[in-house]
């Protein structure tokens, strides 16, 4: 989106604004409004605070203000010299049974991964546990980085009985199309959560610092018929990705 663009844009967005509101809450409204369209993507450049400031009639200190509740929201970056960047955090519903490429390319990026191992290999007892099968059953485990535009933000341990697979090759960029490919594509799950700090083994493959906060879960997956068909470890960077819990009476 050209700079031109965005002003008229955020024009019109601070107008539209609640007049009770704070003039910066009003402002950073006005901003989130087009980064949770995708309209500015992951990484574009946000118009300087003078320009914004000058272009909208308003203080700098408001602009900076209203750039600060963004930012720890994670909706912008400022970490870039003076720059200001669109951040690159994720939302995911946890209404929804839904892959990470799915939940990548809804945020407007291009999901990718980093395959770390594949193997066929017995089932380690927790596993045994998760999925329901004995220990003489085979599974595929699969361990990759997850990246949104090359970024790295996740580490998956997936484990699959082998029953439900072919074996490790089987599985290309997505094993929930290799999954649907078989007639196996999961129909609900359970998920559970907890947060921690990074390990060295996260710090490398996600590039953060050891006993950075990471969010750690554990998904179990089954077919229509109640059998489990994945057992699947996420280690999340605790900077880039939110969950989003939608609750009723």
């Amino acid at each position: 989106m050209e700079s031109q663009e965005f002003m008229k844009l955020l024009g019109a967005g601070l107008l539209s604004q609640n007049p009770d509101w704070p003039l910066y809450r009003r402002l950073a409204a006005a901003i989130e409004a087009p980064i949770r369209a995708t309209h500015l993507r992951p990484g574009a450049v946000l118009p300087g605070e003078r320009l914004i400031a000058d272009e909208l009639g308003l203080s700098r200190v408001t602009v900076r203000k209203a750039f600060a509740v963004l930012e720890e929201e994670g909706l912008l970056s400022r970490r870039h010299g003076f720059k200001t960047e669109v951040g690159a955090r994720v939302e995911k519903s946890l209404s929804t049974l839904s892959s990470f490429s799915e939940d990548i390319r809804a945020r407007g990026q291009e999901p990718g991964c980093i395959w770390l191992s594949k193997q066929l290999a017995r089932p380690f007892s927790h596993e045994m546990m998760a999925l329901g099968i004995a220990a003489s059953v085979n599974v595929i485990r699969m361990k990759r980085v997850r990246t949104a535009d090359e970024v790295p933000i996740a580490v998956e341990v997936a484990t699959v009985p082998q029953p439900f697979l072919s074996g490790p090759d089987a599985v290309g960029n997505s094993l929930y199309e290799a999954l649907a490919e078989r007639g196996f594509m999961p129909q609900r799950a359970l998920q559970r959560m907890q947060a921690r700090a990074a390990s060295e083994d996260d710090a490398e493959h996600l590039r953060c610092p050891v006993g950075s906060p990471v969010l750690v879960t554990e998904r179990r997956c089954f077919l229509s018929d109640g059998r489990t068909v994945e057992f699947c470890e996420t280690t999340y960077k605790g900077d880039v990705y939110d969950f989003v819990f939608e609750l009723s009476r």
